[in-house]
């Protein structure tokens, strides 16, 4: 159920100049003039969607909201407020405004990225909304580019950085996870990056060494770890669902070494997807948040379609530079070669499961995408993935919620971004369409705020365009 709050806004239309000169003295004469409002910019006329809370949709009709300094300074219905003559004003009668998206599982630029390229990929992002990134593979540069994009010198989301990832490649014993710990802390990364290959001990040390320091840690989960371990070690995310297939099998049946791609198949043979209540629940008590980034998965392991196809069917890939996308191209030409449909179309169906469940089971879920991989561009990846919940029978307000007031919640972070709320920060869609009735609708922008700047749509067009003409698109 839709609460809506009205407010009409006065408008004349094309009226008599006499009578609208003395409909302006009356309402001088016979009230005490409206307050005035003012800021850098303000939204005039436009319906609000504010995800403040989780009882529902909540839409404001007819609201005037005020940005200055970067942030929200007034929401009021539109008759009931002026704006001052120093206001720019975005006429957005019959448009919707929702917080900027974020994208909790993306690849940040790194120094071997040409400095064009890195301009460009931090811009996809925001063309789609995507206001606020959780990097996951940290580099020192990104402290600077961070540091940058808050102080408005370049334009992008605003970051939250996590480590260099913790592999069992580098990193190979306790005293090593412990000092690698201090040391990202130290740096001010936001969270410890977790990737595979870790062995039970040397996660073990991570692990305590974190929680002792107060330094989250998320991502994957080591095979010789498992789902259920690193829930209980505090893992703050679980990302890609990764080792929520494994916690489908039996400590019995569990196979002697970590199942690889081509051993996908053994795997489903010995699941029992009657254990999924009890994944949901361990996830549930945990607290632990899931970026399931279903769509590269999809593409990338269990997809049917051919790097032509792929190509096809993205046509966003012109903003990427031409030699990445012949290596996705090629990327998923090999993996069509190692596959089985009937095993991946039973994997796709199964992970959709999974997800559906923890939703339905209330564990968090936490919109994310793991751009730019194969396939998956920067901001435009949000649109699939977004696309593809709701399909799996999320409404589209429960997909907006895991990529606004979600994330806020799980930053500890209400206060300051995630809904459209006075004080927070001005990172803002414009849409022309509500996004509430149709996901898709969230592609309809007539502009984005980013820490405060307005981009209207179709300065955001020209952008893309020459993006796509720099990478000969």
């Amino acid at each position: 159920m839709v609460e809506r709050v009205t407010g009409k806004r006065r408008f004349f239309g094309r009226v008599h100049a006499g009578v609208a000169i003395l409909t302006v003295v009356l309402t001088v004469s016979c009230g005490d003039p409206l307050p005035v409002v003012e800021g850098d910019l303000a939204f005039v006329g436009v319906t609000v969607l504010p995800m403040t809370g989780p009882g529902g949709p909540v839409v404001l009709e007819h609201q005037t909201v005020v940005v200055t300094d970067r942030r929200i300074a007034s929401i009021n219905p539109t008759d009931e407020v002026e704006v001052g003559d120093e206001v720019e004003v975005i006429e957005a009668e019959g448009q919707y405004l929702m917080p900027g998206l974020a994208e909790m599982h993306g690849h940040l630029p790194s120094p071997r990225m040409l400095p064009a390229d890195a301009k460009n990929l931090l811009f996809l992002y925001v063309a789609n909304g995507v206001t606020t990134v959780r990097g996951m593979q940290g580099d020192r540069s990104q402290f600077t580019m961070r540091d940058q994009i808050a102080r408005g010198e370049t334009l992008g989301p605003r970051l939250f950085l996590g480590s260099p990832s913790m592999h069992g490649g580098r990193v190979t014993t306790p005293e090593q996870a412990a000092q690698l710990v201090h040391e990202y802390k130290q740096a001010g990364y936001d969270l410890l990056k977790v990737h595979e290959g870790l062995t039970l001990e040397v996660f073990d040390a991570m692990a305590a060494t974190a929680n002792e320091v107060g330094i989250p840690f998320g991502g994957h989960v080591p095979d010789q770890v498992g789902l259920f371990h690193a829930l209980a070690a505090g893992q703050v995310s679980i990302d890609h669902l990764d080792n929520y297939l494994q916690a489908l099998v039996p400590e019995e049946r569990q196979p002697a070494a970590p199942p690889g791609r081509r051993d996908i198949g053994a795997l489903m043979e010995v699941v029992d997807a009657g254990r999924i209540p009890q994944l949901v629940a361990a996830t549930r008590a945990a607290r632990a948040w899931v970026v399931p980034t279903m769509v590269l998965w999809e593409t990338v392991f269990y997809g049917d379609r051919s790097g032509a196809q792929m190509r096809t069917e993205r046509p966003e890939v012109r903003y990427m530079p031409p030699e990445t996308v012949e290596e996705w191209e090629q990327a998923v030409d090999d993996r069509l070669t190692v596959t089985d449909a009937e095993t991946d179309r039973r994997v796709r169906d199964l992970r959709r499961t999974i997800l559906k469940a923890l939703h339905d089971g209330g564990a968090p879920i936490l919109l994310g995408t793991d751009s730019p991989q194969i396939f998956s561009v920067p901001g435009f990846a949000m649109h699939h993935e977004m696309r593809l919940w709701v399909e799996i029978g999320m409404s589209p307000y429960q997909v907006l919620e895991t990529g606004t007031r979600r994330v806020a919640e799980y930053f500890d972070a209400t206060d300051d971004f995630g809904s459209v709320a006075v004080g927070h920060r001005a990172d803002l869609l414009l849409l022309t369409a509500n996004p509430i009735e149709d996901i898709a609708h969230v592609a309809s922008r007539a502009g984005v705020m980013v820490n405060g700047r307005w981009i209207p749509e179709r300065q955001i067009q020209d952008r893309l365009a020459s993006i796509a003409i720099f990478y000969g698109n």
